[in-house]
């Protein structure tokens, strides 16, 4: 078995809407199907027995390596704790070569699991026939272990993961910024921020305040909210008289810390104020304040709410008059809910310096043996983080507490803000009780609230995003996703056009770079889901229209988890067939319908009826359907009008849009992109990009006044049917690569009038022998004169290949008279226009696209002098003889 490449498919792809790793893999003799070889099947469940049998997985089919492959790397996830579920196993036209997909959630763990299983098919194969194999070959727990802990590493902590669990519910889009805590929700210029349990509304000022615990207590005290006595120390001899002047027993905490980390409580002994010094000045300075007996307390809130609270106990454990203490803890954190870090819902106890000193103050040491119902407090400070417990009290919380809680946040600035509060019972006020705030915290914890050790877990991640998203909203800016074979670039920027004419601000990509607001942030074929990420995480963009190329695709998948709209132009054989195992006009429907399959429920599907692959699309979106054609005929445009669906078609040189009984119609004469209608393929492109801006609710006061001023220039839509005028001669540039597009370029010259018609085309050789052929067999129907030149990149053929096949495609040529091959794109485009005379019409098929148009311009500039003078000359002739008739009238009046 040979795994020859591995990609992450970040988005919704061509398998499924999960994330998933995909990699192609070749199969060799008996590894076709397993079956002929039950050792293996039985060598692989001996040593992973969680795959189970092989066949239960794919009971039709032939089981290959590559299933097996398949298997185990998603039953390794699942084993490891993984939330996957699908894996999927397809053949290639390539005997023995297949594509493997496996779900995953976290990139980094779903590429080592594809790898440990491609070890462990390894050792299976390798030791099915050999009796005297064992499981050591490879070591099944070893591997789970390095998965769960990459997992955990990997994966969102507990808290930035219940905000984004919420976030996903209320259907936020979420993007990962950093390996860390901070991620983006929403799109474009209704994105927000968190890091953590921190929200970007939160400043940095207040942050600063909460961070300093001195400067805290008094805001918090000027404001009357009780605190405790307390101030920050110079050095040990320092904190001690300062602790002498408070008043024993004492607290001693970093002045700015975070998690309990370096805070020690009730110090009432020298020895015991020492140990405590020294693990809070490991943090920076220290303060010393006095301890307030009674519960530890975390109320949590969030804006001007108080959304949850728990009671903290310290970390202990009950003594059985048999074991130890340290036996005791070990015991206790056998509890699957402990763990290292902050994964799981509680910490595991540790036995430090800080432990020891606690024991030592209740008489024991860590292998002492406590009696029977004896509680051993292992430390006094109640942070989950150092092994402490929590107790759910929300429901129990006195409206005065609550409101100091509230006060204390709103005094710092806190959006969000852990509460520390310290008496005996939150059932009361804290003034009858002698309790007080003793801290607040910026980004506090919130895994207590959401599993506590006992009582009921709160959607606090909930409350975040109501408070962030006040309105309910989620967080979406509209989502136009493009798709075709022909005309996508301009599909695309007319309806960032008309989108723009309602007054949002638009971010759009395209196969000529990305743009946002009209200017140009990135240039070069920016069709693929980085680019689409890049728009949507702009703070500008108000909405997105995103080209949508086959390639991106293909290597990772949709920038998005669903779109508003969905526009499917055309489909056509000469779309890339045959790379990346797209070999068949069914592959291609395939994979363009992925836009479609990931239309939101509210969304639209745009489609093109006259297209029957394109059309079949339409059970297959989740939203509703728009179809397009140029004909209201057509049996899919009169089917959807009949049952009230929106259609839009060309009646009477108008387009018309109609949904049940609303009718709309757009003159196509006051749309300068079709020249009056006369270009077909751009009314289809015009009438695409209407129906898609009426998904997303443009005016139509909008849509008309974008149409009428969206001209088809090198600067509106360079290489996309450019018109120039040479010397009285037609020019037309275009960027048409394939047999579809040529058909549709030389449709639409026939309707141009021109004394003698030339064209200018090489070929690209990434395409099939037949699709280079056939361009110019459509070509040599239409043109009375053929110049063939060399693309500047040949892309793998050898140097005059694509020459040779675009000269086969002329044989037995109808209309084609005179050939020509010139080496260089710009030197055939010289060539043509020194055959030009006024009245003939070329069009140059171009490949360079930017630097062909700037070529051209430069020839028409070059050119433009000699015509004005023409011009002049006949103007000023025109006005002699209209002078001379005026005279001879006036003569003639005369007499």
């Amino acid at each position: 078995m040979e795994v020859t490449r591995i990609r992450a498919l970040r988005g919704p792809n061509l398998w499924s809407r999960h994330t998933a790793i995909e990699a192609v893999v070749t199969c060799d003799g008996a590894e076709r199907d397993l079956g002929s070889t039950p050792a293996f099947e039985k060598r692989l469940r001996e040593l992973f027995p969680g795959i189970g049998a092989l066949h239960a997985h794919k009971p039709s089919t032939p089981i290959t390596m590559a299933h097996a492959l398949e298997l185990t790397a998603l039953a390794l996830q699942a084993e490891a704790g993984c939330p996957v579920t699908f894996s999927r196993t397809t053949p290639t036209e390539i005997e023995g070569t297949f594509q493997v997909a496996v779900q995953y959630t976290e990139e980094a763990v779903g590429r080592l699991a594809f790898e440990k299983a491609r070890q462990l098919c390894h050792a299976a194969a390798s030791g099915h026939s050999d009796p005297a194999a064992t499981a050591g070959d490879f070591d099944l727990a070893a591997a789970l272990a390095e998965l769960r802990e990459l997992d955990e590493d990997e994966r969102l902590g507990p808290s930035t993961g219940a905000i984004v669990e919420a976030a996903l519910r209320r259907g936020i889009p979420c993007k990962r910024l950093t390996s860390g805590s901070l991620v983006q929700l929403g799109w474009g210029s209704r994105q927000r921020r968190i890091q953590a349990a921190e929200v970007d509304g939160t400043s940095a000022i207040a942050e600063s305040i909460a961070q300093d615990k001195d400067l805290t207590k008094k805001l918090l005290h000027a404001a009357g909210v009780p605190v405790p006595l307390g101030r920050p120390v110079n050095d040990i001899e320092d904190a001690w008289t300062a602790a002498q002047e408070i008043g024993l027993p004492v607290v001693v905490k970093p002045q700015d810390g975070n998690q309990g980390k370096g805070v020690t409580v009730d110090i009432s002994e020298r020895h015991q104020f020492d140990a405590a010094y020294a693990a809070a000045a490991k943090y920076g300075g220290v303060m010393v304040e006095k301890y307030l007996p009674g519960h530890d307390f975390r109320l949590l809130v969030v804006g001007d709410r108080l959304v949850a609270a728990a009671r903290r106990d310290p970390p202990l454990v009950v003594g059985d008059g048999e074991r130890s203490v340290r036996a005791l803890v070990t015991e206790v954190n056998k509890d699957p809910r402990r763990g290292e870090g902050h994964g799981t819902s509680l910490t595991k106890i540790r036995i430090d310096a800080i432990a020891e000193a606690s024991l030592a103050a209740q008489g024991l040491t860590p292998d002492a043996v406590p009696a029977k119902g004896q509680r051993v407090v292992l430390r006094h400070n109640a942070n989950l983080s150092t092994g402490g417990t929590a107790t759910d009290v929300t429901d129990s919380v006195h409206r005065d507490v609550a409101a100091r809680a509230i006060e204390a946040a709103q005094t710092v600035g806190l959006d969000i803000c852990g509460v520390d509060v310290v008496c005996e019972t939150v059932i009361k006020p804290l003034e009858e009780q002698n309790g007080g705030i003793v801290e607040v915290n910026a980004a506090p914890g919130l895994r207590m609230h959401i599993s506590p050790s006992f009582g009921k877990g709160r959607d606090v991640g909930q409350a975040v995003i109501d408070h962030m998203y006040p309105d309910g909203g989620n967080g979406r800016i509209p989502v136009i996703a493009v798709t075709g074979t022909n005309g996508k670039t301009t599909t695309v920027r007319l309806a960032a056009h008309l989108l723009k004419a309602s007054g949002l601000r638009v971010g759009m990509t395209n196969t000529d770079g990305v743009y946002v607001g009209g200017r140009q942030i990135d240039s070069g074929d920016c069709s693929g889901p980085r680019s689409a990420r890049n728009v949507l995480a702009h703070p500008d963009v108000d909405a997105a229209v995103l080209e949508t190329a086959r390639g991106g695709l293909l290597r990772e998948g949709l920038a998005f988890d669903q779109c508003d709209v969905a526009v499917v132009t055309n489909l056509g054989a000469g779309d890339h067939l045959g790379l990346n195992y797209i070999t068949t006009l069914e592959d291609l429907k395939v994979l363009k319908r992925v836009i479609v399959l990931n239309v939101a429920p509210t969304g639209t599907a745009v489609l093109n009826a006259a297209d029957p692959a394109v059309a079949a699309m339409a059970p297959h979106c989740p939203g509703k359907v728009t179809f397009f054609a140029q004909d209201g005929h057509h049996p899919v445009i009169a089917t959807h009008m009949a049952q009230g669906k929106r259609v839009v078609f060309v009646d009477r040189g108008d387009i018309v849009c109609v949904e049940g009984a609303f009718m709309k119609r757009l003159p196509l004469a006051r749309v300068p992109l079709t020249r009056k209608g006369q270009i077909g393929f751009q009314v289809e492109n015009c009438m695409a990009s209407v129906a898609a801006a009426w998904a997303v609710g443009v005016p139509w006061e909008a849509i008309q006044k974008g149409l009428a001023t969206f001209i088809s220039d090198q600067h509106g839509v360079p290489g996309r049917f450019n018109v120039f005028d040479y010397r009285g001669a037609t020019l037309i540039a275009d960027y048409g690569h394939n047999p579809d597009a040529i058909a549709a370029l030389a449709a639409s010259v026939e309707n141009m009038p021109a004394r003698r018609r030339a064209v200018v085309i090489s070929g690209a050789g990434d395409r099939r022998d037949q699709d280079i052929r056939e361009q110019t067999r459509i070509l040599g129907g239409a043109f009375d004169e053929v110049i063939l030149y060399q693309d500047a990149c040949q892309r793998g053929r050898a140097d005059g290949e694509v020459l040779a096949l675009l000269r086969q495609g002329l044989e037995g040529a109808r209309r084609t008279r005179h050939v020509e091959e010139i080496q260089g794109e710009f030197a055939a485009i010289d060539r043509a226009l020194a055959r030009l005379k006024a009245g003939d019409l070329c069009l140059i098929l171009i490949d360079q696209v930017e630097e062909a148009l700037a070529h051209i311009q430069q020839r028409v500039n070059e050119a433009a002098p000699v015509a004005v003078k023409r011009s002049a000359r006949k103007t000023t002739t025109g006005r002699s003889k209209r002078r001379k008739m005026d005279t001879t009238v006036a003569l003639g009046m005369r007499i």
